[in-house]
């Protein structure tokens, strides 16, 4: 794992009071089970927030806290005998964030860490050829390369490289009916990209396991090739989605204008917004979707947040003088 100073190196300028920490790695952790209490409880211990799914195949999550809560994290999945060194070499990338981006903290045990459902995808045994950021232009640049974002429709509309594919997925899982629309003998090299890398691990493997015989994948994903590579040369368009209350980052990590649908929680362009819904959602209006604003507006009049431990407090400190109230009613009768 990268260490966290030289990561931090590399963040923009004027860095936000929070640390993002993403990381994942395919390592056999078939004690998943045992581990997610542990994980559990040193996170909340240090108020970080966010998820982190563990599953056989490994580890992969996006948490957020204070600088120091975060180094401390990152040093313990190194040192500590309950990883007993299992992480080593995982893809980790650290950015800033002005606010918390999670509203509470999640360890999540799941069959896969990535879900494709498909047995013959083992990263552990085969994966494509990794390109480093700074190769990566010269290599979607010939014309003997199909360029293959392997993200979700929403994820594309909202940025991608420019002569990038569509597989028009709304889940990864879709992935495998794509690859069936593909010949390996007319598509002979193929390059692709996702968010952070680990569809990729998975998605070239499968390749792989179906003919492919030449397959490369962006090594640390979108995320390190807008982190190192200069505006100026850069070849990706829009931004990039993350999955979290930043909603996109853009060229430096730095925070996106993206919004996020309170309804469907997808991304959104801030001129496509209709309040705080996307034109699909706001034409609905359910009944649900206008409610849920009423109550999130209310709690903004407060100065409360709606969702979260920080709304679990709130709502604690509420009760707690609605009580003083009636007992200081009830002293004056």
């Amino acid at each position: 794992m990268t260490e966290p100073a030289e990561i931090a190196a590399k963040l923009p300028q004027s860095p936000g009071p929070y640390k993002v920490l993403a990381l994942y790695k395919f390592a056999a952790l078939p004690d998943c089970a045992a581990l997610k209490p542990e994980l559990a409880q040193f996170c909340c211990a240090r108020r970080i927030r966010g998820t982190f799914i563990l599953a056989p195949e490994g580890i992969n999550g996006t948490v957020a806290g204070t600088p120091a809560a975060i180094d401390e994290l990152m040093a313990w999945f190194r040192s500590a005998a309950l990883w007993a060194g299992r992480l080593d070499g995982a893809e980790a990338k650290l950015s800033s964030a002005t606010s918390l981006p999670f509203h509470r903290m999640k360890v999540r045990l799941k069959p896969e860490i990535v879900t494709l459902r498909a047995p013959e995808a083992n990263p552990a045994l085969a994966v494509g050829t990794y390109v480093e950021p700074a190769d990566w232009n010269s290599l979607i640049a010939r014309n003997d390369v199909t360029l293959i974002d392997t993200r979700n429709d929403y994820e594309f509309r909202l940025g991608s490289f420019g002569n990038a594919r569509d597989p028009a997925t709304h889940s990864f899982t879709q992935f495998k009916d794509y690859v069936a629309s593909l010949d390996p003998a007319r598509h002979p090299k193929v390059a692709m990209f996702c968010t952070g890398g680990i569809r990729c691990e998975k998605a070239s493997s499968y390749m792989l396991s179906k003919g492919f015989k030449e397959v490369f994948h962006l090594k640390g994903g979108i995320l390190k090739y807008l982190e190192t590579v200069p505006e100026a040369e850069s070849r990706f368009h829009g931004e990039c989605f993350v999955f979290d209350e930043r909603v996109a980052v853009t060229h430096g990590l730095r925070q996106g204008e993206a919004l996020l649908c309170r309804a469907c929680r997808k991304p959104m362009r801030p001129d496509e917004a209709v309040g705080n819904l996307c034109p699909a959602c706001a034409a609905a209006t359910p009944q649900g979707v206008l409610e849920r604003e009423r109550q999130m507006a209310l709690a903004r009049a407060r100065g409360d947040a709606h969702l979260g431990d920080d709304a679990a407090e709130a709502a604690a400190r509420n009760k707690a003088a609605k009580r003083e109230r009636r007992e200081a009613s009830r002293n004056k009768a």
